[in-house]
C-alpha cells in the first residue's frame, strides 16, 4: 500500500526492501525495477523539456505556439522582436481576431506550408506552420524567419550588375554621337537659313542625349552610394532647412508645413547630405500625394527617438503597399522608381527602421526610428 500511494504522488524515490520471501522478493523486485525506470524516465523527459525550452527562448528563428483552440499560448523573444509587440496583448488571444498583418497571414495558411510576406515594402518574412501531437491532439506551431538582409543584398547584387553594364553601354553611346552632333551643328553648311529645320532636329537629338544621361545617371548613384561619413546633425535643424529648399514647389499646390518637434533636440549621428537627400525625396512624394491644398507634418520623439512625416494625400493603395520599396517600382506615369529605392538604402546603410504606411484616410505616415 505504501508502494501504490507514492506512485499515485509520483514519488519514485521509494524502494522496498527483500523480505526473505520467495514470493514477496519477486514482487518487490519488479517494484523497484519498475520505479527505477520510472525515476530514469522522468529524469529523462525533464532535460528534454528543459533542453527544448531553452532551445526556443534562443533561437534566431521566431517561434509562435499555439494551444488545442488555436489560441496564441507562447512566443518566444526572437517572435516578440520581429511583430513588434507586447506579449500579455497577444497571449491567450485566438490568431484571427488579433489586429496584426503577420497574424492574418498566419490565420490563412495550412499546417505544412510556408509563405513569404512582405510588410511595409521592406521587410520580408519566411513564415512556416506545422504541428505535432500532445496527449492524442495536434498543436499548432509557426516559424518566423526574417528574410530582409539576404533578400535586399541579392537585389542590390542583381541590380548593381545590370545598372553598371548598362551606363557602360549609354555613356560610350552618348559620348561619340554627341561630339559628331556638336560638331556638325558648328559646320556652315547646318547654320544657313535653308537647313533649319535639320538644325533643329540636330539639337533635338543633342537635348535627347543628355537627357538619358541625367536619366542613367539616377540609377548609377544608386551603386555608387557611399558608405556614410557619420558626424553629429541637428534633426530639427536639418528638417527647418529642408522646408526652406521645398516651400516653393509646396507653396504652387498650397501646401503648408507644420512642426511638433519634441522640446529636446535630436542630435543624430549620420551622413547629413544623405539624410538630407533622403528626407527631401520623402517630402518630395509627399508634396506630390496632394492635389492641391494640404499638409505635411513633421513629428518627432525622442523616446523612442524618431521622426513621422506625415501628409493629407491621396494615401497608398493596398494593392501596391507591398510593392514601394522594390527596386524601380513606381506608380508614376514616368516615374523610374529611384526616389524611394534611394531612399531604402540610404537608410539602411544608417541602420534605421523605417515603414510607410496610410494609417487612415487622409494621413500617410513615413516613419523613421533612429535606435539602433
Amino acid at each position: 500500500m505504501t508502494g501504490v500511494e507514492a506512485i499515485k504522488d509520483r514519488d519514485f524515490t521509494t524502494k522496498f526492501v527483500t523480505t526473505g520471501k520467495h514470493e514477496m522478493d519477486q514482487l518487490i523486485s519488479v517494484y523497484n525495477q519498475m520505479i527505477d525506470v520510472l525515476r530514469t524516465e522522468r529524469t529523462k523527459q525533464e532535460e528534454q523539456h528543459f533542453f527544448l525550452e531553452k532551445l526556443i527562448q534562443t533561437s534566431p528563428t521566431g517561434i509562435i505556439i499555439l494551444d488545442y483552440d488555436n489560441k496564441i499560448q507562447q512566443l518566444n523573444p526572437k517572435a516578440l522582436q520581429l511583430l513588434g509587440i507586447d506579449e500579455k496583448a497577444i497571449v491567450n488571444q485566438l490568431v484571427d481576431e488579433i489586429d496584426h498583418p503577420v497574424m492574418k497571414q498566419i490565420s490563412g495558411l495550412q499546417s505544412g506550408e510556408a509563405k513569404t510576406i512582405t510588410l511595409s515594402g521592406v521587410t520580408t518574412f519566411k513564415l512556416q506552420k506545422s504541428h505535432f501531437i500532445d496527449r492524442g491532439f495536434a498543436r499548432v506551431f509557426i516559424m518566423m524567419e526574417e528574410l530582409t538582409a539576404e533578400i535586399l543584398e541579392a537585389e542590390k547584387k542583381a541590380y548593381g550588375k545590370i545598372i553598371r553594364m548598362m551606363a557602360h553601354e549609354v555613356n560610350n553611346t552618348i559620348g561619340p554621337v554627341n561630339s559628331i552632333l556638336q560638331s556638325t551643328l558648328k559646320t556652315d553648311q547646318i547654320n544657313g537659313e535653308q537647313n533649319g529645320t535639320l538644325k533643329n532636329a540636330l539639337q533635338v537629338a543633342v537635348d535627347r542625349n543628355q537627357n538619358l544621361n541625367v536619366f542613367m545617371r539616377n540609377f548609377a548613384d544608386l551603386v555608387r552610394l557611399p558608405q556614410p561619413n557619420k558626424k553629429s546633425i541637428d534633426l530639427h535643424k536639418l528638417i527647418r532647412n529642408i522646408t526652406t529648399l521645398m516651400a516653393l514647389k509646396a507653396g504652387e499646390k498650397e501646401i503648408e508645413f507644420e512642426y511638433n518637434f519634441s522640446r529636446e533636440p535630436i542630435t543624430l549621428h549620420a551622413d547629413e547630405q544623405q539624410i538630407e537627400q533622403a528626407l527631401i525625396n520623402v517630402v518630395k512624394n509627399a508634396i506630390e500625394s496632394i492635389d492641391q491644398k494640404g499638409t505635411i507634418t513633421f513629428t518627432t520623439t525622442t523616446r523612442p527617438s524618431q521622426l513621422i512625416i506625415s501628409d493629407t494625400g491621396k494615401g497608398i493603395d493596398p494593392s501596391v503597399s507591398e510593392q514601394l520599396f522594390t527596386p524601380f517600382f513606381s506608380t508614376k506615369k514616368d516615374g523610374q522608381g529611384v526616389g524611394l529605392t534611394l531612399i531604402r538604402e540610404i537608410l539602411l546603410n544608417h541602420q534605421y527602421k523605417f515603414s510607410l504606411q496610410t494609417v487612415a484616410k487622409g494621413r500617410t505616415d513615413f516613419s523613421i526610428s533612429f535606435d539602433s
